[in-house]
């Protein structure tokens, strides 16, 4: 299994780490720690030379409750850092974004892959991806970002999340997307209670399955603060696991705030792994 972007490919025959790059004031984890463009290169740099295959960098938080960005606020923060990191770094660039006039910005700047939590419902968002000819990764959404998590339900969790996806799956491809340049997010956290996330955790083979690469995001997130009664900054055990988890079902990319960490991690699996084939 393989990614198309311009003249990159990216091999998925083994798990890829996506490295978190948030260059906003107000993300959950990380906020304001890296709008400086030097110490966001630097973390960059810092990831890649971890292991990260992809950095992936959002101007805008999509934490609950977080309150909407404007377009040029938004390009102000990600085009200068993507433009560093496509000169100075060896890997793939992700825009994490769900406005059209960003994605094309940042895909003009040097950005291989499109990470839209809203998987482009936006207006513009799928016509400008398909003309862009990179990646996109979908994810499932209950609700938006600043009212999510206000009791989210489901009737069958599972089906529904599945339906969402495929749905959106089969729009791309009409508008011209690459059936082999999707990638699906189960969208931990966003509309999900804690019973929910662990349920699509454990489900995890089953959205594989599909065919299509999948991406687990389930980094520092509030379903492991709730479970073990952790902070933001305690939360690595949680969150490795969960990576574990979810390379053990197949996962193909994983998206962390952790690299290095998780890179050990995923090592130690495929090591094992090695011996059972």
């Amino acid at each position: 299994m393989q990614l198309h972007s311009k003249s990159k490919i990216l091999d998925l025959t083994s798990p890829k780490v996506m490295g978190i790059l948030n260059v906003t004031p107000d993300s959950f984890s990380d906020g304001g720690f890296f709008a400086n463009i030097d110490k966001a290169l630097q973390q960059a740099t810092t990831m890649v030379q971890q292991g990260a295959a992809i950095i992936d960098i959002g101007g805008e938080s999509t934490r609950p409750g977080a309150c909407d960005v404007s377009v040029q606020n938004e390009l102000d923060r990600v085009i200068p850092i993507i433009e560093k990191i496509h000169k100075n770094l060896d890997c793939w660039i992700s825009i994490d974004t769900s406005k059209a006039q960003v994605m094309q910005e940042a895909v003009d700047a040097g950005a291989d892959l499109i990470n839209d939590v809203r998987a482009l419902q936006d207006q513009g968002a799928l016509g400008i991806a398909a003309k862009s000819e990179v990646p996109v990764c979908l994810m499932h959404m209950q609700g938006l970002p600043r009212t999510m998590q206000s009791a989210p339900e489901y009737n069958n969790l599972l089906e529904e999340v599945k339906t969402f996806l495929l749905q959106r799956v089969n729009t791309c491809i009409e508008a011209g997307i690459r059936k082999d340049n999707i990638i699906l997010d189960l969208g931990f956290g966003f509309g999900k209670q804690l019973k929910h996330n662990f349920q699509l955790l454990a489900a995890t083979k089953e959205f594989v399955a599909l065919g299509y690469p999948l991406l687990t995001g389930v980094s520092r997130k509030s379903m492991f603060g709730q479970l073990l009664n952790r902070d933001i900054n305690n939360r690595l055990a949680g969150s490795l696991a969960g990576a574990l988890i979810a390379v053990q079902q197949g996962s193909q990319i994983i998206r962390v705030h952790d690299v290095a960490e998780t890179v050990d991690v995923i090592r130690v699996l495929q090591e094992v792994n090695s011996f059972k084939e």
